[in-house]
């Protein structure tokens, strides 16, 4: 099985849309897979196992620390939404991430669309068009996703709302309109941290959740 890597570019800070924070430490690391898709579950949850009275479900390393107001909107979210698996969606978060930053770096406002609400789509189409306007275009890779974890859930009225908190190593390439690179380097990665808020309808049949909100982690 073939792994694919998204490898793609960060825009510059000065271009006014801060995507994601840098921060920590410089640092090289082994690639390692990641998700390419953002998907509810299209069917029901899994047929149950059987286990004795006493057997309680496994806690998802999503959850691990997480404050009981975080659980108990999980929970809320999984009533409203039979489909909903914690888990599941984490690893579709995941990707979504990876799609959206690939997006975004190489100027695909068409998926940007798909993925995002109407403001934080206008937020990157406005970057796109200053990138653009300066001539300048990205390389950059996504290295890896560290770390994934649950940072919100709340329902709202009949919308979910959960936030994830990700730490991933990311290596920029910004190139001049002349492909001379102007800022960063492939063989250097950044750890960085970031919060991104996604949102459903709960009442819709398409299982697809949008990325509402963006901010440093």
């Amino acid at each position: 099985m073939i792994i694919q890597i998204v490898i793609l570019a960060m825009i510059a800070a000065f271009l006014g849309l801060r995507l994601y924070s840098v921060l920590g430490r410089r640092a090289e690391h082994e690639e390692e897979p990641v998700p390419t898709r953002f998907d509810a579950p299209d069917a029901g949850p899994p047929a149950a196992t059987p286990q004795s009275r006493s057997a309680q479900p496994a806690r998802p390393a999503s959850l691990e620390g997480a404050l009981p107001a975080v659980e108990r909107g999980v929970r809320e979210i999984a009533a409203a939404d039979k489909r909903f698996d914690i888990s599941g969606f984490v690893e579709g978060a995941k990707g979504a991430y990876a799609m959206i930053l690939e997006a975004f770096w190489t100027g695909d406002r068409e998926t940007l669309k798909e993925l995002c609400d109407d403001d934080v789509y206008g937020g990157f189409d406005a970057a796109i068009a200053a990138r653009e306007a300066a001539g300048e275009t990205l390389a950059n890779r996504l290295v890896r996703i560290e770390d994934a974890k649950i940072d919100m859930a709340e329902l709202v009225g009949k919308t979910a709302r959960v936030t994830v908190r990700f730490v991933a190593d990311i290596a920029t390439v910004t190139r001049d309109r002349d492909g001379t690179v102007v800022a960063g380097s492939l063989d250097d990665a950044v750890e960085t941290r970031d919060l991104w808020t996604f949102k459903r309808d709960v009442r819709e049949a398409d299982p697809h959740w949008v990325l509402d909100e963006t901010d440093e982690g």
